[in-house]
């Protein structure tokens, strides 16, 4: 087959595609096509990956902390925004935690939900200036698998919920992360205050704890679609996506949980006193955000 036939075919096949798109949603910031977001996501992965830390390797390392306290507190307010926007528009004005299916009409509430999942999808952009700091201020070991995949993989689904599905029982993981994004950058913001703040973080052991609850209850309520009979929802695809989105990040925390604290907890008690006095002087520095995931 020809260049030329294999390039129609793609076409023809993207066409078919992007038929079944949602209208409303089509003119939107970079919901035209996926292209632009992947153009962004992969110039993301090779900045923190490779192109900053080569950069900052015989560089100072920044000093951000007043950019980190405006930044973490500008996520917990604009987390908080998205939590109303998410309720006032169906999870707190007639959803039923069940079957909620996509309302693709022109209603003000129906528009408000994808409006919500834009901001929402949009606002993974934003964080992922979490890792563009660790970079500049030479916090390597941060940029863990875990962190740049979880900033990586959520706006490249979230430009197909927005597009195709914006609104049902899919955004449910989204109220919750939004939720756990208020506690997490908050104890975030404090922590980037400096070491005269650490007496109010007597609750940043419970964080790992949240987040393991955050995904079982994401994979819990987004398994009733398998026990539902005729529900209709109109691209299962994703409820498949969010399903396994939910058990792999599941996983990989329950991995973090075993190595950062089972596991280290049967060291000797020396070690685990090394082990606690650097994480403390990590905290006194703004620079406990192993964590810091969906």
């Amino acid at each position: 087959m020809e260049l030329h036939d294999i390039k129609s075919s793609v076409s023809h096949m993207y066409d078919d595609f992007i038929r079944n798109a949602d209208s409303r949603t089509e003119n939107w910031l970079l919901m035209a096509s996926p292209v632009m977001q992947n153009i962004i996501i992969m110039a993301y992965i090779y900045f923190v990956v490779s192109l900053g830390p080569r950069i900052m390797e015989k560089r100072k390392a920044f000093d951000l902390k007043g950019v980190l306290v405006v930044y973490n507190f500008s996520v917990v307010a604009l987390s908080l925004y998205m939590c109303y926007e998410f309720v006032m528009s169906g999870w707190g004005t007639g959803y039923s935690f069940r079957c909620d299916l996509v309302d693709y009409s022109d209603s003000p509430q129906a528009t408000r939900m994808a409006e919500t999942c834009w901001l929402y999808y949009f606002s993974k952009f934003i964080e992922m200036l979490d890792t563009v700091f660790f970079v500049l201020r030479k916090k390597n070991s941060q940029v863990t698998f875990l962190h740049v995949f979880h900033h990586s993989i959520m706006p490249f689904t979230w430009w197909f919920g927005v597009r195709f599905s914006a609104g049902g029982m899919g955004t449910f993981h989204a109220v919750l992360n939004c939720v756990v994004h208020v506690i997490m950058y908050t104890y975030y913001g404090l922590t980037a205050l400096g070491p005269k703040y650490q007496k109010y973080l007597w609750w940043k052991k419970y964080l790992t704890t949240i987040q393991l609850i955050q995904f079982v209850m994401v994979t819990t309520h987004i398994s009733q679609y398998f026990f539902i009979q005729d529900c209709a929802y109109k691209f299962p695809i994703f409820i498949y996506i969010i399903g396994l989105y939910g058990l792999i990040f599941l996983f990989l925390f329950l991995n973090f949980w075993y190595h950062a604290y089972t596991k280290g907890k049967r060291l000797p008690k020396v070690l685990q006193a090394q082990m606690w006095a650097h994480h403390s002087n990590g905290v006194m520095n703004g620079n406990a955000n192993h964590t810091k995931e969906e």
